[in-house]
């Protein structure tokens, strides 16, 4: 099998699926924007070959990369880079060059749109929140006199909550709307609920070959958009709701081959035309791994290692693993201009046992993530719901 890993660079632990998919037999070819002398001895012992291109935003040297394997290598049985920013690239190298596996360019808007989200979400009976394209001010001051205020307003192609609004009053729409919009914006309803996430591995037939499910501290756009603590833990036992509308979000969308990370809201409270409180809303889907330290918990939580299970589900089409879920995994992102009532040294101090990861993020992870970040497990959600808490507490929660 001849395997074409795209950007296995970057993000950093991403060599593991490569060392995955060579422990399996595989002949791992990469491409990427890094010179091969500046590439981990890690990764390099995980591929067979490598091509370096100046930039994976010009098309004709990626597609002069994979003629080039070709040439040298044979036919290519699959392109992937599991990396949201390249999907669209990925794509459109399958269909270029007749790849079988995998999504190619013409349906690559199942994966992305998030207007195609809500319709899947739609055919496995999950309701969203309502919404309409955003047009200009006069349809946006109309649309929240409909639903109330505040709006979300976010791009309907877009990675994470990069330029997702909560507007809150009429004059944040007329800011909004004060500078042009360079790309399609839509605008929704705000859903009062809690995140969580349906995380897991899917083999051709979606069947899921693994799965787990994690629960959010704070609304992920808040904490962006606000500079707030973020939090995260995974559940020990997935609950049965969660269990009930994941399953059915997997058969409905081409999960097909492809790590799944679908988002949901849990309703904190009755909300008119969406549903009553405990109700499930569909958020929306990345058919790709969880971002940021999620993959480091889930083995964390499960003693597994995800990156190989994923490799074993490309070359066997399905997973020999005896599920056990030991612990609760967890994280949290603090902030530097947050001052919090514990430091990282009395975080330590009082959880040394338990701390598996603390990491100072670059700035370009930060905004997202938090500047620092602290991954930790313990034998109970009940356990992990008290360190979140020591490690977001602020001096002023305690004046």
């Amino acid at each position: 099998m001849n395997f074409i890993f795209i950007s296995p660079n970057f993000p950093e632990s991403y060599w593991l699926f490569c060392q995955g998919l060579k422990n399996n037999g595989v002949n791992v070819l990469a491409i990427g924007d890094t010179a091969y002398a500046n590439l981990t001895t890690n990764l390099k012992n995980s591929i067979n070959d490598y091509y370096q291109v100046s930039s994976l935003e010009n098309y004709d040297e990626v597609m002069r990369g994979v003629a080039c394997f070709i040439h040298k290598h044979g036919r290519i049985d699959w392109i992937e880079s599991n990396n949201e920013y390249w999907l669209s690239l990925d794509a459109r190298l399958r269909k270029d060059f007749n790849i079988q596996h995998g999504i190619t360019i013409d349906h690559i808007d199942e994966y992305q749109s998030k207007i195609k989200m809500k319709e899947y979400y739609a055919k496995a009976g999950i309701k969203t929140a309502r919404y309409e394209m955003a047009s200009d001010e006069a349809h946006a001051i109309a649309f929240a006199n409909m639903v109330g205020y505040p709006i979300i307003i976010k791009p309907n192609v877009g990675v994470g909550a990069n330029h997702t609004y909560k507007l809150k009053n009429e004059d944040e729409i007329k800011a909004f709307f004060a500078h042009p919009m360079n790309e399609p914006y839509l605008m929704e309803e705000y859903i009062k609920g809690i995140c969580f996430s349906f995380d897991g591995i899917a083999n051709s037939q979606k069947d899921i070959l693994f799965m787990t499910s994690h629960q959010y501290t704070e609304s992920i756009m808040d904490a962006v958009n606000e500079h707030k603590s973020i939090g995260c833990y995974s559940y020990k036992t997935i609950p049965d709701d969660i269990l009930d509308a994941g399953t059915r979000a997997v058969k409905a969308f081409d999960t097909r081959n492809r790590f799944f990370h679908f988002e949901f809201f849990r309703l904190l409270e009755d909300q008119p035309n969406v549903g009553k409180q405990g109700d499930i809303i569909g958020l929306e889907v990345n058919m790709r791994p969880p971002g940021g330290f999620l993959p480091d918990m889930i083995n964390y939580a499960n003693d597994v290692n995800v990156y190989q299970l994923w490799a074993d589900m490309i070359v066997h089409d399905a997973i020999h693993y005896h599920f056990e879920r030991k612990y609760s995994s967890c994280f949290i992102g603090r902030r530097d201009q947050i001052a919090y009532a514990h430091s990282i040294e009395d975080i330590k101090a009082a959880y040394n046992a338990n701390i598996l990861m603390i990491q100072r993020l670059p700035e370009a992870l930060a905004s997202a993530m938090g500047d620092e970040v602290i991954v930790a497990r313990f034998p109970s959600e009940k356990d992990v719901l008290l360190f979140l808490h020591y490690a977001e507490e602020t001096k002023a929660d305690i004046e």
